[in-house]
């Protein structure tokens, strides 16, 4: 089975203030139903009125974890999506708060990849985030340091994961 074949035809919802975000994101989800929203309300207003397989949020300029909240009261799976919050913080936050992945937007153009992992994981009935220490790790730990896996452990360890 291809990568992309479980994303043909989901219904995503894109929330970033920037437009050149976006438009990226459309481009990289062609094979998906993609409706994109550019401010809390837009995004707020989407989610109350239309059914999603998955929406993904920038963090900082559409509140997104207040939309985060709104997707998980509406039962729609979210995935993180970040420049300017790239903190271990924010990254164990959004896991505690229910999130999906958490994807630095450096990384962005795999994010095809990482949405196959989330619905192979909801298809299998794994933890959404279980291959996320696969994906990112070695990027945290150039960004972050080692120590960063130390400080962490309980987080790492709820991930189900050998540390």
């Amino acid at each position: 089975m291809n990568t992309q074949s479980r994303l043909e035809g989901k219904r995503i919802l894109v929330v970033d203030d920037e437009e050149d975000v976006l438009e990226t994101l459309v481009a990289l989800l062609d094979i998906c139903r993609v409706t994109t929203a550019t401010t809390f309300e837009e995004a707020e207003k989407l989610l109350k009125s239309r059914p999603f397989d998955m929406t993904i949020l920038d963090i900082m300029g559409v509140k997104g974890y207040e939309l985060l909240d709104i997707a998980k009261e509406k039962g729609v799976t979210a995935v993180m999506l970040t420049a300017h919050a790239l903190t271990v913080n924010d990254t164990v936050k959004s896991f505690k708060k229910g999130a999906a992945f958490y994807v630095p937007k450096e990384k962005m153009a795999n994010l095809p990849v990482y949405l196959e992992d989330v619905f192979e994981g909801i298809k299998k009935g794994k933890r959404f985030w279980w291959r996320w220490l696969d994906r990112m790790g070695p990027y945290y730990d150039e960004r972050f340091g080692d120590e960063w896996r130390d400080k962490n452990k309980k987080f790492l360890e709820g991930l189900k994961y050998r540390v």
